[in-house]
């Protein structure tokens, strides 16, 4: 009960302190948006490698088998934020912008042997981003003055939350399996508004928006063989269900003459037509002498077959329907290790973590019939332990990471991260033997 109650208290605080992660990218206009890492401070300096960690210290969400292999003793709360500078680039100009964000907030513990529970919020996508191009109306058959100029604006935010509560359990020696149960809530609104230097002209603004409240699950399983006393081999599988979210976008189109004071709006609704896909994770990680751990994450998400909301022209007439063609399935691939000395040594750098890792992954949009950006990404890290006279167990864990988000013809991303986690953890559930 201790425990139970202890849990319902960190959710409460994650709740009131949990934050949209924030993102500038224009490319978050298409799909549910730019799709968030889901990865924990130590996973992120790995590059987000996690299929196969199976830690008594942290918690990695990612695969919820390795909650099994929690210490027994300890509550684990861990929170992260970032710092982030992005550079964007097309043909010739550049633009840069600067975040910080909270980035999660989960927590942890063993409720019986050989299974552990963990709980907490992190974001699933994010949508934001504010721009615009001003060109000279030249069509020939215009009504307009020659010197008409119009402005396309586009304009974007909101996102989908996750939280969710998870188990995993060790039925024999050496296997594990898990599952998180997670509620994932949000919405989204963008603009596309058309406005000409001609008073005249009407001003044209088509609005997308959508409202999304619905459920997701994830399964996971880890096998760990010993190959002899000094080295072990861990398989970790994953697998989460895609599903039709049951919400209705919405397309509004708006007219508006201020000279005349003319204005329409039109409603446009498709039911049920938002989905998350199929999701399948494999990896597999050699750990020797529990001082060198080395692995490598391959992630696939079947958006190929899913239909997305458009607004489209049949003939002359535009509707607004589902359309196949703007998904296509989604590849990443991560390679990355940890490396300490010396857990329980009593020289302090010989304790820290060294992390580092690289990934690759294809978009899962495509814009105007062609691949959207492909992202390539270098990390580096390190896990501080905290060290007093009372805790020996909680750690800090900070990396840097780059990031290139690039697409032929559009906008090249560059961006540079900085992240920063403190895992709380602390001996709450050890008995005490009194003389």
């Amino acid at each position: 009960m201790k425990k139970i109650m202890i849990a319902a208290c960190m959710a409460a605080f994650s709740m009131s302190v949990f934050a949209q992660s924030g993102t500038n990218s224009p490319y978050s206009m298409y799909g549910l948006g730019v799709l968030s890492e889901q990865t924990s401070s130590f996973n992120r300096g790995m590059d987000g490698l996690a299929y196969s960690f199976h830690e008594k210290n942290q918690i990695n969400y990612l695969n919820p088998a390795s909650y099994s292999a929690l210490d027994s003793l300890t509550f684990i709360f861990d929170a992260g934020i970032s710092l982030h500078k992005t550079n964007y680039g097309e043909s010739g100009h550049r633009v840069n912008a600067r975040e910080a964000t909270f980035e999660y907030a989960v927590g942890a513990f063993r409720v019986a042997k050989k299974l552990g529970v963990s709980f907490g919020l992190i974001p699933y996508t994010n949508v934001g981003y504010d721009f615009s191009n001003t060109k000279i109306v030249n069509d020939a058959s215009s009504t307009t003055s020659a010197n008409t100029t119009f402005t396309n604006t586009y304009s974007g935010s909101g996102g989908i939350h996750q939280v969710y509560l998870g188990a995993g359990w060790e039925p024999v020696r050496g296997l594990a399996v898990g599952a998180n149960l997670s509620y994932i809530w949000g919405n989204y609104t963008r603009a596309v508004t058309n406005t000409y230097s001609d008073a005249y002209v009407n001003t044209l603004q088509k609005q997308y928006s959508a409202e999304i409240s619905s459920y997701k699950i994830d399964f996971g399983m880890q096998y760990t063989a010993r190959i002899n006393r000094r080295n072990a081999i861990t398989l970790g599988l994953t697998y989460g269900i895609g599903h039709n979210l049951h919400a209705d976008p919405q397309c509004i189109i708006k007219s508006n003459n201020s000279q005349t004071g003319v204005s329409s709006s039109d409603t446009l609704t498709i039911q049920d037509g938002l989905h998350i896909p199929n999701t399948f994770g494999a990896g597999l990680l050699w750990n020797h002498k529990d001082r060198l751990k080395i692995g490598f994450d391959y992630q696939l998400q079947s958006w190929g077959k899913l239909e997305s909301p458009d607004y489209v022209y049949e003939g002359n007439t535009p509707v607004y329907k589902m359309v196949s063609g703007l998904y296509q399935d989604r590849h990443k691939m991560t390679f990355g290790g940890d490396f300490c000395p010396a857990e329980r040594s009593h020289r302090f750098f010989n304790r820290l973590h060294y992390r580092a890792g690289v990934s690759y992954a294809t978009p899962y949009i495509k814009i105007n019939g062609k691949d959207g950006p492909k992202e390539i990404s270098v990390s580096a890290g390190v896990g501080i332990p905290i060290i007093n006279g009372y805790n020996n167990r909680s750690m800090l864990n900070i990396s840097g990471q780059w990031m290139n988000r690039s697409c032929d013809g559009l906008v090249k991303e560059n961006s540079f991260r900085i992240n920063i986690g403190f895992t709380f953890n602390e001996r709450w559930f050890a008995k005490f033997k009194v003389d």
